[in-house]
């Protein structure tokens, strides 16, 4: 195997979570190899190199493995190497400050009453504008 299928490898290494949607980021112009605008069919070698704009971010990687299924992400990251500059992954990492885990309740409480959630609404925007005051300062 010298050569793939440029959608079939952004889906294999899981880069896009499926293969219709690494294809249609190729149509549309959001996939380049080696600096040129890759269509779908378009066959990437080893040592091939992408940008791909995703989720309004410019990542950047070489092909060091050629993979036409998808694999598991720790082998997956085997098979290229992530060229994308620092400013951009510290862009891509402070996307997604305060996107933690999901709220927990204590087992057994239920779903909370519309006074509850009044209270829970009423301490978020409290708590989120008191930070951007002290932002502010």
């Amino acid at each position: 195997m010298n050569k793939v299928r440029v959608d079939k490898w952004l889906w294999g290494v899981r880069i896009f979570k499926t293969r219709t949607l690494a294809t249609d980021n190729c149509k549309t112009g959001k996939v380049k190899v080696n600096g040129v605008t890759a269509k779908p069919s378009q066959t990437i070698t080893v040592s091939d190199l992408l940008e791909v704009k995703k989720d309004g971010f410019n990542l950047q990687f070489k092909v060091l493995q050629l993979l036409e299924k998808r694999v598991s992400a720790d082998i997956a990251k085997t098979c290229y190497e992530n060229l994308t500059p620092a400013e951009e992954l510290n862009k891509y990492q402070s996307w997604f400050v305060g996107k933690g885990g999901v709220e927990v309740r204590e087992k057994g409480t239920g779903r909370p009453t519309k006074a509850e959630r009044r209270q829970i609404d009423t301490f978020k925007v409290d708590f989120f504008l008191d930070d951007d005051d002290d932002d502010e300062n």
